[in-house]
C-alpha cells in the first residue's frame, strides 16, 4: 500500500507509483542485474520459443521490452495507468501492455507469469494475496511456470537501515525505514517542484512458510526456491532474495 499524506489535488497523479519521483528516486537500479536474471529465469524454464510470458507489474516496462527482444511474446500488466501509458510507447507485434490488477484471472493463458522485484504484499488485506496467487495459477497454460521474486524479509530487517538521505537530481529524499506489526515500511519525504511530499511504502513481511501455506491452499505446487538473482540456493539467513518458482 502506498500513500501520500500531502495534498496532491492539483497534480495529475493519485499515487506513489504514478509519479515522476517515484522513478527518479529507483532510477539507479541494477538493470544490468536484473538483465542477467532474465537470462537466467527464462533458461532454467527451458521456455519454448515464442513463449508467451505475462510480466505482472511491469511499471514501465523495462524488463517486458528485454525479455521481448530475447524472442518472446511478452505481455506487461500494471495497475498504474501511467506506467503502462509510457510503457505502451514500445509496443509491437509480440509485446504489448494492458492496465490489469494482480487480483484478477487474465483473459489469456500464458508459458510463464513473472512478477519480479518485490512487486507482492502491497494489499491490506490477507484474502488479496490468497486470490492474487490464485489468479496467477489460473492464467497459467497447463505447462506453464510462475515466478515470484520476493525480498527475503530477515535479511532485509537484519539489514535495514534506519534513516539516510539520497539525492537524485537535485532532490534530497529522506528516507526512513522500520518495521510495525509485520510490515516493513518505508516513508520518503522530499521537496520538489516547490512543493512537500510524504509518501509511505508498506509492504507485508511475507517468510517462505507463509508462501507456502498460502501455495497449498491454492492449490500451487512450489517447483524449487532460489535465494539470489544467480539462481543459487536459498539460505533463510544469508539470502537477499526469495524467489519462487511454482506451478
Amino acid at each position: 500500500m502506498i500513500e501520500n499524506t500531502e495534498s496532491t489535488s492539483n497534480k495529475w497523479f493519485a499515487s506513489w507509483f504514478d509519479t515522476p519521483y517515484y522513478h527518479i528516486l529507483y532510477k539507479d537500479r541494477d538493470y544490468t542485474e536484473a538483465q542477467h536474471f532474465m537470462d537466467s529465469l527464462t533458461g532454467y524454464l527451458n521456455l519454448p520459443e515464442e513463449a508467451r510470458i505475462l510480466d505482472l507489474a511491469c511499471g514501465k516496462g523495462r524488463h517486458s521490452i528485454y525479455l521481448n527482444s530475447l524472442g518472446y511474446n511478452v505481455t506487461g500488466a500494471d495497475l498504474s495507468e501511467n506506467s503502462i501509458a509510457e510503457a505502451s510507447e514500445f509496443s509491437n507485434d509480440t509485446l504489448g501492455f494492458k492496465v490489469h490488477d494482480m487480483r484478477e484471472v487474465c483473459e489469456n493463458k500464458y508459458d510463464a507469469i513473472f512478477n519480479l522485484f518485490t512487486s507482492f504484499g502491497y494489499f491490506d488485506d490477507d484474502a488479496d494475496n490468497l486470490k492474487t496467487l490464485k489468479a496467477i495459477h489460473s492464467s497459467l497454460n497447463e505447462t506453464g511456470f510462475a515466478c515470484i521474486d520476493f525480498m527475503n524479509v530477515d535479511y532485509v530487517i537484519d539489514n535495514l537501515v534506519p534513516e539516510e538521505i539520497k539525492t537524485v537530481e537535485n532532490i534530497d529524499f529522506h528516507i526512513k525505514r522500520y518495521v510495525k506489526e509485520n510490515h516493513i515500511y518505508k516513508e520518503i519525504k522530499f521537496n520538489a517542484d516547490g512543493e512537500d511530499f510524504h509518501f509511505t511504502e508498506k509492504v507485508q513481511a511475507l517468510r517462505l512458510a507463509d508462501f507456502e501455506k498460502m501455495m497449498e491452499e491454492a492449490g500451487i505446487y512450489l517447483l524449487d526456491i532460489f535465494g539470489n538473482y544467480k539462481l543459487q540456493k536459498f539460505f533463510k539467513s544469508q539470502s537477499e532474495r526469495l524467489i519462487m518458482i511454482f506451478k
